[in-house]
């Protein structure tokens, strides 16, 4: 293969395609990007073995053909290069080396054979729909701060999306637990995703996904069967293996009848939580809610600092219920906090029970949260 391409549009495909990359695996062929050229296109593709990314790039082709090439390595050189350059490749096929260069600047990377390079098939992909970039975003902001990372239950290393009903209308909701807290967001449901199987899509797709979604605008594409997964970000295809598992029924440890609401104003919340926690160095030391009539008061203490409390009042806190304290660790209480807007909703039944955290002025979105001991 032979050509020639802009550096800024190669430079963004490989940074996309060499994310899924592992730096560290048994099998030489998967640290490589294949590099593909046809009809004055150049394709890159990498996989390890669970995700696939594939892009395309605008090129000045002289010769098709493929080879495959360090992935890193590539991705290094090309992002050293200088604005504006234009990078030349060639690579005459076999074991010859790939030739790269750029104005006086050139260079020759080992290859490895294009037919050891893994394809990982899609397979047949029945459920099709699209949903608007933003609101993809959208669904994986809120909820994967709640992906379990715990392998042991490896079902919960995911977001788990499905179709369902909420109060008669239908709904795409995706939802992540790791059984300290849980996040439940949910969207008008897409045209054509009426049908779709109850999927958990994992981590590390969620992640390179929501990396795509930061450049993309418009709509994404979504394919996928019981097993695996499609997206089209622009002119990036992700495919993914989903987690083969089943995921609990999380309904069961949302309370419903938590009757003790306190509304707090998010900023005042999350850095009077910041500032008392500050004592500790432990994260996951518990910061203590101590609640009665519109009176809100945060403390926490350490045996090695000491201890740390402020008080909230006034028109910052509304709460008419009992005398109430509960206490969570502080890092979950602003993983959560981080999501809703200015006002927040806590709905409590007791201190030892989970708590219902909410954003008051919209309802799309409903977080659980377990108390700690203090």
């Amino acid at each position: 293969m032979k050509l020639k391409a802009d550096r800024a549009a190669f430079l963004k495909a490989l940074a996309h395609v060499q994310s899924v990359v592992e730096r560290r695996n048994t099998i030489p062929i998967l640290a490589n990007v294949m590099l593909a050229v046809r009809d004055s296109k150049l394709t890159l593709t990498a996989t390890d073995m669970e995700i696939a990314v594939l892009e395309d790039v605008p090129a000045s082709a002289s010769r098709n053909g493929a080879c495959t090439a360090p992935a890193a390595t590539l991705y290094e050189i090309v992002r050293k290069l200088p604005d504006g350059a234009e990078v030349e490749l060639d690579h005459p096929g076999g074991d010859a080396q790939l030739a790269l260069r750029a104005g006086r600047y050139a260079t020759s990377l080992v290859v490895l054979p294009t037919e050891d390079f893994p394809s990982m098939s899609a397979g047949s992909l029945p459920h099709k729909f699209s949903i608007p970039a933003q609101e993809l975003r959208g669904l994986i902001d809120r909820t994967r701060f709640a992906i379990s990372t715990e392998e042991t239950r490896y079902y919960l290393n995911g977001i788990y999306i499905h179709a369902t009903e909420a109060d008669g209308i239908k709904v795409l909701r995706a939802v992540a637990t790791d059984g300290h807290r849980l996040a439940r967001v949910e969207l008008p449901l897409p045209e054509g995703a009426g049908s779709i199987p109850g999927v958990i899509v994992p981590r590390k797709t969620v992640n390179e996904l929501r990396k795509l979604l930061d450049e993309a605008s418009g709509d994404v594409g979504v394919a996928l069967s019981d097993t695996r997964i499609q997206l089209h970000v622009g002119p990036v295809t992700l495919t993914s293996k989903l987690i083969d598992g089943t995921f609990p029924e999380y309904e069961r440890v949302i309370p419903r009848d938590n009757d003790k609401i306190l509304r707090v104003g998010k900023k005042d919340f999350s850095d009077a939580v910041a500032r008392v926690a500050a004592i500790s160095s432990e994260r996951s030391r518990p910061v203590k809610l101590s609640l009665a009539k519109d009176l809100l008061v945060l403390s926490a203490s350490s045996p090695e600092q000491g201890t740390a409390t402020e008080e909230l009042d006034g028109d910052r806190v509304s709460y008419s219920a009992g005398p109430l304290e509960i206490g969570f660790q502080a890092r979950y209480l602003n993983d959560i906090t981080d999501q809703v807007g200015d006002q927040v909703e806590f709905l409590f039944s007791d201190g030892a029970a989970p708590t219902v955290v909410r954003d008051a002025a919209d309802t799309s979105a409903l977080y659980v949260l377990m108390p700690m001991r203090v």
